[in-house]
């Protein structure tokens, strides 16, 4: 299973000599002047770095990662090295920002030689990550296939009149396959560049994946349509298509209606006002497919404040509590779980949603002890009430010698299993009102579950459950 999720570490090694220059002024800038044009250098890795390169690996990336390796190379005398730990060790991940910025405008794809030690793939790979711009022009390739032949690899850019200043030449982000790769194995790339090839075509953009979506919202939320299946495919020469994810800002998104909802250059949708309003988009003025109307039905609701006292209670999430750390409240599983979303702030309030959800988890840095604890409370909301609610709850425990849960249902009135009790019916849910759910903390002998290390808690659809959003809010563990 792969699933990295990274950040940007400290400078470990400077690649290329860095010159900076700081000059200031404080004088109004004359109608006369002429803005100084970037290196228009597309090389980024030949024999050696060109133009000058910074290396930040990621946090968590295995620290030796990467390295110049002077006996394998496509064409000439070096290659860049990156070595792949052993799986379940870590992963290797940086990325390679120019020490200033470049003029990309006049080509149309990164592009590069590679092969592997094995044959496998790149979990993800691309240009536009830059510490200093908050990733603006980010692009993304996942899972891109590699042999133990060089084989040239072609990333198109999105739009490149967007890249007249950018810094952010080439990253990537890559586990170990999986548990027979044992001694991890070891990817090269060389003549690592941005080329004016001329014969990439048909560029299809898309949102929401390309479907029509429609979506009830509240006012004064705001979200990123980073997180709405934004994509772009092109036709190379080869004849394959290439699809790749770029970031919000290559899109001009359009709101029908700019009294509900507003988009930024970033992608960021803003909700002013009640009604709705239809978003589109295109790049470089290729319209893209999908469309997302969002209904702003009005002020979100508020989630019910727990009123027992601090002592009482081993919070995971709420705001009325302090709250024991948690790794993630969504793993993000791959490869069977669909389930978008996470901690987010609507309307002055923390909750957590979920959408396109099929099973999530909720991972806890520290297990904990509930054996004094009674009850476990949780919050849900629906804005619409499917046909059919149909949800398990599990605590599980698992560090024991073998793994222990106990599980909770949640909708339907008929029972998955004895050990699997119906603890709030389906027909008891309101669509736009908060549910708070209490759950008994039941005895080993009917659950199985050690409570003295309880780490992970997993919520999931069953049967033919067709809950797709939710939120969430208030989820702590307590005793009477």
């Amino acid at each position: 299973m792969k699933n990295i999720r990274f950040k940007y570490s400290k400078i470990i090694c400077l690649l290329g000599l860095i010159f900076i220059t700081v000059a200031s002024c404080e004088r109004a800038i004359s109608d006369e002047v002429e803005f100084a044009k970037y290196s228009a250098t597309g090389e980024i890795f030949t024999d050696s770095f060109m133009g000058g390169l910074d290396y930040f690996p990621f946090g968590g990336s295995f620290a030796d990662a990467f390295s110049v390796d002077t006996k394998v190379a496509y064409k000439g005398e070096a290659s860049m090295r990156f070595d792949i730990p052993s799986f379940g060790v870590g992963y290797g991940g940086a990325t390679f920002p120019s020490t200033g910025p470049r003029d990309l405008t006049n080509y149309d794809a990164l592009t590069f030689w590679a092969k592997a030690s094995q044959g496998a793939d790149i979990n993800e790979i691309g240009f536009g990550i830059n510490p200093e711009t908050a990733d603006r022009y980010k692009v993304s390739m996942q899972n891109l296939a590699i042999s133990t032949q060089w084989i040239k690899y072609i990333i198109p850019i999105p739009d490149a009149s967007k890249l007249f200043a950018e810094k952010g030449m080439f990253w990537y982000a890559e586990g170990a396959e999986n548990e027979s790769d044992e001694g991890g194995y070891t990817i090269w790339i060389d003549e690592l560049k941005f080329e004016k090839l001329g014969n990439i075509a048909q560029s299809r953009p898309a949102i929401l994946n390309g479907e029509d979506k429609v979506e009830t919202n509240f006012l004064g939320n705001s979200f990123s349509m980073a997180d709405y299946g934004l994509s772009q495919t092109f036709n190379l020469a080869s004849g394959v298509n290439q699809t790749l994810t770029p970031a919000p800002s290559y899109f001009s998104f359009e709101s029908s209606n700019i009294e509900v909802a507003r988009v930024s250059d970033a992608g960021i949708v803003t909700l002013v006002g009640k009604g709705s309003a239809k978003i589109t988009a295109s790049i470089a003025g290729v319209k893209a497919a999908g469309s997302l109307t969002v209904n702003v039905a009005g002020a979100f609701p508020t989630a019910p404040v727990p009123t027992l006292s601090q002592s009482n209670v081993i919070s995971i999430f709420s705001d009325k509590y302090t709250n024991v750390p948690v790794n993630y409240y969504n793993g993000f599983w791959a490869p069977y779980q669909t389930t978008l979303g996470g901690q987010i702030g609507v309307d002055g309030q923390n909750v957590i949603n979920y959408t396109d959800f099929n099973f999530v988890g909720t991972q806890l840095t520290t297990p904990l002890d509930i054996s004094e604890m009674t009850h476990f409370s949780v919050d849900i909301l629906m804005l619409e009430l499917p046909t059919d609610i149909d949800l398990l709850l599990t605590f599980k425990n698992e560090n024991s010698a073998a793994t222990t849960f106990q599980q909770n249902r949640i909708g339907q009135s008929y029972q998955l299993d004895p050990r699997a009790p119906v603890v709030f019916s389906d027909s008891d849910f309101v669509a736009g009102v908060w549910a708070t759910i209490k759950i008994p903390i039941r005895p080993t002998s009917l659950t199985s579950l050690d409570k003295t290390g309880v780490n992970l808690l997993i919520i999931e659809n069953i049967k033919s459950s067709n809950v797709k959003t939710l939120y969430m809010d208030n989820m702590y563990f307590y005793k009477e």
